[in-house]
């Protein structure tokens, strides 16, 4: 099972040297990946109506391509993954776009994890509808695709339009797909092209039904669990080895292939503290 970390940017600031000595501790610390959470804009908690998200106007995040563009040119081996990426308020191109070039640049070091959201503020503040934006998740991964592996592609859906036109650089691969959610929408998802699900489960045992869910579904698309990876979230919490090893065995019995620990809300105050507790985390776990 590969290890890898959240960056935790909306505790961490904004210092260029912490954000580099991070992603360099966390690699030469033996972290396989570093993922990040995204949000274009925040809302104003005061606004009329009312706000009940976990993050408002005050929570910082960094834009993941341009973190992880930054990243990779102080790391030579982690690998990135976006958990997960709000394509359906972002522009498609663009996106295909960003990914190929980061991807290039990283010397193909990065998955790409993609999610509808819930955030209804911001996708009204990006011009994008928000109850349509599960239909255009679907349309959007069939146009990313295609000009990932097309030079010149022409595209007319219900929310596409492109006249002969391609992409260039393209990636040297095809980018891998994670989808995050719980829905059975995702799920249908993954097991028809996806390289991985970014599940939400605290623990394996919650997880239970949807695997069962995901088998089924893969199994209808001519698959298995082993065409896809699975990657929970392991929350660092109050340090606790016995209980980090226990979550960790049940997900790996479980099958997943990757975890990924997460040190925000725990107190740390300062990136220091982040990087003293992912080394703590990898001595106990090794």
């Amino acid at each position: 099972m590969k290890i890898g970390v959240v960056f935790p940017q909306t505790e961490f600031g904004n210092d260029p040297a912490a954000i580099k000595a991070y992603a360099q501790a966390a690699e030469s610390l033996g972290y396989s990946h570093i993922l990040t959470y995204e949000h274009v804009l925040g809302a104003n908690p005061d606004r009329p109506g009312g706000w009940q998200g976990p993050y408002t106007y005050e929570h910082p995040f960094h834009d993941p391509f341009v973190l992880f563009g930054y990243m990779a040119g102080v790391t030579e081996r982690i690998e990135f993954i976006t958990g997960i990426l709000i394509l359906p308020q972002r522009e498609t191109a663009v996106v295909a776009k960003q990914a190929a070039t980061l991807d290039l640049l990283c010397n193909g070091r990065f998955r790409l994890g993609i999610g509808v959201g819930w955030n209804k503020v911001e996708y009204v503040a990006l011009n994008q509808d928000f109850h349509t934006r599960g239909r255009r998740l679907d349309e959007q991964l069939a146009v990313l695709q295609q000009l990932w592996s097309e030079p010149l592609i022409t595209y007319h859906g219900n929310w596409h339009t492109i006249p002969d036109a391609g992409l260039n650089p393209r990636p040297q691969r095809p980018i891998p797909l994670w989808f995050g959610g719980h829905a059975d929408v995702v799920l249908q998802r993954v097991a028809r092209l996806g390289d991985g699900w970014l599940p939400n489960f605290r623990q394996a045992a919650a997880a239970e039904r949807s695997l069962a869910k995901l088998d089924a579904y893969l199994a209808e698309n001519g698959r298995s669990r082993a065409d896809v990876g699975i990657e929970p979230r392991l929350h660092y919490g109050p340090a606790n080895p016995d209980e980090w090893h226990t979550t960790i065995n049940g997900w790996r019995a479980a099958g997943a292939t990757h975890i990924t620990l997460n040190t925000m809300s725990c107190g740390f105050d300062t990136p220091d503290k982040h990087i003293e507790a992912i080394r703590y985390f990898m001595e106990q776990y090794s």
